[in-house]
């Protein structure tokens, strides 16, 4: 579909003052003003992400109330079971909890629920296993702030729940009767930064327990070396979660990109290996979210979380490879799962709904494997920009239908399946991302009422793409110093996008072609005044030969970086859109 194109206007006058009182260069200052960052103090802070600019722990809330509750288990050699969520984020925020705690000589164990048997979140049964397996204290993280239900359970139980989570909050306002709360947005808190994922919260909580055993702000050499690598784990829960990289995220993930290289984990290390990440001189933001948090998913989406966390825990480096070589494998069985549950959502869609008329997009199939649905939600909302959701059903028709669904633009997930609750059995998550589970009867009530409320949300115009181009550029001023330079405003992600430029009417250097594993990928050439440069378009290998058949001139829109091959580097682009040009070639094309 047809995506349309807007680029930002620009003042140069500002852009001049901020180049010369930051000390940056004209591009730099181009993106940060398109950023919102307009004065010297905030680019600099934006661009060094000092270490120091994390808020001390205790000023998150209710943290204070879960140490000493965590500090008193750990004097009392009490039973404590860190209870995560079974992805990226859930078990890198388990691991990290769960490997402070044995450093600080606690009495620890771990549950990551199974995605496909027991669901999200703190549940009954579960609880009562632990309980009779001698747990005398339950950390949840990464869950638990909506679990009112399950919190009276461990009160019941004579279990002492202690909720660290990140997550929205419930339309009722009720939170559960835990002896300590720990999130970044609680009511009546002034924190100023709400955006923390799982495991930047178990990270503080972490932080703040070291700091507690030393008795001291400043924690004692082996605690320091402890945090320091766990940083790397934040980093991942913070990209895997696609939470703002604003902030403290900000922060987070540039310094835990450099621990993951110079001081990871052993099974973050084999990790590592197994996907040769380890041969980079350093890592970025997009290697956790296309290549580790993707592999840590996998485990979580096949039922096998509970691997993910030993990986992360264990101290052996030989287990720590076999694991990893395994959950690499399992990504594998992960991809061709969703490619299969991909074409067969597609073929629904193109014969039983026109994406071009739908407000949304309600698509449900027998036995599509519910660890993968959501991906395909994702894909799907973002090619048709349309709302989309998958609903999986049972082959023997026993259990109700679970869905998985995926926003697009500002239209709010949560709320909208809140208007159609009663269609359902149950539903919760965000407003870009949620879950759901209904009777096979309820299915065409359900959609139509989806359908409307959505239809009523975003208008027409809502519903085309747009894509968002930060500056014009011709590929004669892609330098590697230009593309260093822009480099500067990583890492990049949720809210710190890498920029997008655009150039107009090149043309190909020769034919687009296929590749990377099943040719599911593009590799162009593309010209403009004599210069030539290489672009890629991920996962859109199968328009080689319609883009072959363009015999115009074309504009075309794209992410800049650098590619490092054999000790080479060299500016590339990452092909985000392209269209028939606006402007007719120009000579020397």
């Amino acid at each position: 579909m047809e995506r349309r194109w807007r680029i930002r206007p620009h003042d140069e006058a500002r852009i001049t003052a901020l180049e010369r009182a930051a000390g940056v260069s004209p591009v730099v200052a181009k993106l940060l003003l398109a950023r919102g960052i307009c004065n010297p103090q905030q680019a600099g802070i934006f661009l060094d992400a000092q270490l120091t600019g994390l808020r001390e722990p205790d000023l998150l809330p209710g943290l204070t109330a879960a140490v000493d509750r965590l500090h008193a288990a750990l004097q009392q050699k009490r039973r404590i079971v860190v209870y995560g969520d079974y992805d990226a984020d859930g078990m890198t925020a388990t691991g990290l909890l769960v490997c402070c705690l044995r450093l600080l000589g606690a009495n620890v164990g771990y549950h990551v629920p199974n995605r496909l048997e027991e669901g999200y979140g703190l549940n009954d049964e579960s609880l009562g296993k632990l309980a009779s397996q001698g747990a005398s204290v339950v950390v949840s993280v990464d869950c638990g702030i909506g679990s009112v239900a399950a919190a009276e359970t461990a009160r019941q139980l004579g279990l002492e729940l202690i909720v660290t989570d990140h997550h929205e909050l419930r339309d009722d306002g009720l939170l559960p009767a835990a002896a300590a709360i720990v999130h970044p947005r609680l009511p009546g808190s002034t924190y100023p930064f709400g955006g923390l994922c799982g495991a930047g919260v178990a990270f503080k909580l972490a932080w703040a327990l070291c700091q507690r055993a030393s008795e001291a702000k400043r924690v004692k050499p082996a605690m320091r070396d402890f945090l320091l690598a766990a940083i790397g784990l934040a980093a991942v829960g913070t990209v895997a979660d696609v939470v703002p990289l604003l902030d403290e995220n900000r922060i987070l993930v540039r310094h835990g990109l450099v621990s993951l290289r110079q001081r990871p984990l052993p099974g973050i290390a084999a990790l590592l290996r197994v996907t040769g990440l380890d041969r980079k001189p350093q890592l970025s933001a997009e290697d956790i979210g296309f290549t580790l948090a993707p592999r840590l998913n996998a485990a979580g989406r096949l039922g096998q979380a509970s691997l993910g966390v030993e990986l992360i825990t264990t101290e052996s480096a030989e287990r720590a490879l076999r694991l990893a070589e395994y959950i690499h494998e399992l990504n594998k069985s992960r991809d061709t799962l969703e490619r299969s549950v991909y074409l067969a959502a597609h073929k629904q869609l193109k014969e039983q709904f026109d994406p071009e008329t739908e407000a949304a997009l309600v698509l449900a199939g027998v036995d599509w494997h519910p660890g993968v649905i959501g991906i395909v939600a994702g894909r799907l909302a973002e090619k048709y920009h349309r709302p989309v959701v998958m609903i999986s059903w049972d082959h023997l028709g026993i259990k109700p239908g679970i869905g998985s669904a995926r926003s697009v633009g500002r239209l709010n997930l949560h709320q909208a399946l809140a208007a159609c609750s009663q269609h359902l059995l149950s539903h919760g998550g965000h407003a870009a991302a949620a879950g759901l589970k209904i009777e096979e009867s309820k299915l065409d009530a359900f959609r139509a009422d989806f359908c409307e409320y959505v239809s009523g949300e975003m208008s027409q115009e809502d519903r085309v793409a747009e894509v968002q181009i930060d500056a014009e550029a011709t590929l004669g001023q892609l330098t590697l110093k230009t593309v260093e330079q822009i480099e500067q405003l990583a890492p990049f992600g949720h809210s710190n996008p890498r920029p997008i430029l655009c150039a107009s009417g090149v043309t190909l250097a020769g034919s687009p072609r296929r590749m990377g594993n099943g040719e599911r990928h593009l590799a162009v050439r593309v010209r403009q005044h004599g210069v030539t440069v290489r672009g890629v378009a991920f996962g859109r290998g199968e328009v080689a030969e319609e883009l072959a058949s363009l015999a115009a001139p074309l504009d075309v829109a794209f992410r800049p970086v650098i590619n490092e091959f054999n000790g080479r580097r060299s500016v590339e682009m990452h092909l985000v859109d392209w269209r028939v040009s606006r402007l007719p070639a120009l000579a020397g094309t």
